[in-house]
């Protein structure tokens, strides 16, 4: 299993970025998510628990079982026995027939996904290239998985048809998760939260005053702003909202320049 580094990162997020529904799918993909949102409770039912977006829940049904919930989410085996395909023989616990939210439940343990605190955009598709094995970028690097890319501009042919048998010219006919996740981007159902060890953005500069200002949307905007220099290592300077000479120091430390209007600025 590749390692997530910022290479990687950096890859899934360009052609998230650049990815594009197919012409000819668009109004299939447009129906795949007005149905994935009507369930979006189900879904969610079963991924807050485990910390897991509804979404990404919503994506491996959609591609492992087309979407039924009268199969197993783990390969689309039917509900009424443990499972047949890989992985074989679940759920271990409980006895058939099970429900779709106890099998759902155990293939998202059984792969890992429950209690990670990254689910960012790079860190989703990761995951969910993950969840259908690695087999296309260790074998077949030359092309994009159409478990993530099918149905958009980054895919065109070739895929597995069966467990380790290869077919350059077979076509998914399933829409990858990636390119349903970008329409439900677009349509702005679902945001990617940003990486837990991200920075936190940079405050616009607030002009330097020595005493607190009466507006208080002023001293908030003075307040985030400190809170955003206290963040770096080696620095401090009081949370008061009063933009004066320590904050603009500290602002200059990390920037260059000191605070608009501090008469020292020139």
């Amino acid at each position: 299993m590749p390692k997530l580094t910022p290479s990687l990162r950096s890859e899934f997020e360009q052609l998230f970025a650049g990815g594009q529904v197919r012409p000819e799918r668009r109004t299939l993909v447009e129906r795949l998510a007005d149905k994935v949102l009507g369930t979006r409770a189900r879904y969610a039912a079963v991924g807050d628990p485990l910390g897991i977006p509804w979404y990404v829940v919503a994506a491996i049904h959609n591609l492992e079982a087309g979407l039924s919930f009268r199969a197993h989410l783990h390969n689309g085996d039917p509900l009424n026995a443990r499972t047949v395909h890989v992985p074989r023989g679940r759920p271990v616990d409980g006895a058939p027939p099970f429900t779709w939210e106890d099998s759902a439940h155990d293939a998202l343990r059984y792969d890992g996904m429950d209690g990670l605190a990254d689910w960012s955009l790079a860190a989703t598709l990761y995951r969910l290239e993950g969840y259908n094995g690695w087999g296309y970028r260790n074998q077949h690097p030359e092309m994009l998985s159409p478990y993530l890319w099918s149905y958009s501009n980054h895919y065109e042919r070739g895929k597995y048809v069966a467990d380790g048998q290869w077919s350059a010219s077979a076509v998914s006919d399933q829409c990858g998760a990636a390119t349903l996740l970008r329409r439900l981007a677009e349509r702005r159902e679902i945001d990617f939260p940003p990486r837990p060890d991200a920075p936190a953005p940079r405050p616009q500069p607030v002009p330097y005053a020595e005493r607190k200002p009466r507006d208080p949307a002023a001293v908030a905007r003075a307040v985030a702003l400190q809170q955003w220099l206290n963040t770096h290592p080696g620095l401090y300077v009081r949370v008061d909202g009063v933009a004066g000479p320590r904050t603009s120091d500290a602002y200059r430390l990390l920037t260059g320049a000191y605070l608009p209007g501090d008469p020292r600025g020139g």
